[in-house]
């Protein structure tokens, strides 16, 4: 598991724990392919920082605030000067995992 605080934008295959401690409102994206998609932000924090969680699809309902999630295989990246942490397609989102 890699510390929240040590996420650099470009970072691949990382692991990450914490709970959730917001999240916001799910919209409606366009995707580059064509068709459209749903995406929601949150926040995942544990002891040593905080970081948005970018939740894709199935992903949302699978959340709520105050989960313990885990993911693994996920990729980091920097978007608007913050930095985001990703699951993507091979990544992995766990919830309700102990720390």
């Amino acid at each position: 598991m890699v510390d929240i605080s040590e996420l650099r934008d470009g970072m691949r295959k990382v692991d990450v724990a914490g709970v959730i401690v917001k999240k916001e409102a799910t919209r409606t994206v366009n995707l580059k392919a064509g068709g459209t998609t749903t995406v929601a932000n949150a926040r995942l924090k544990n002891s040593t920082g905080e970081v948005k969680l970018v939740l894709w699809g199935a992903d949302i309902d699978k959340v709520a605030e105050d989960s313990l999630v885990a993911v693994t295989n996920g990729y980091v990246t920097e978007y608007n000067k913050e930095i985001q942490l990703n699951i993507g397609r091979y990544g992995q989102l766990k919830v309700d995992v102990v720390e």
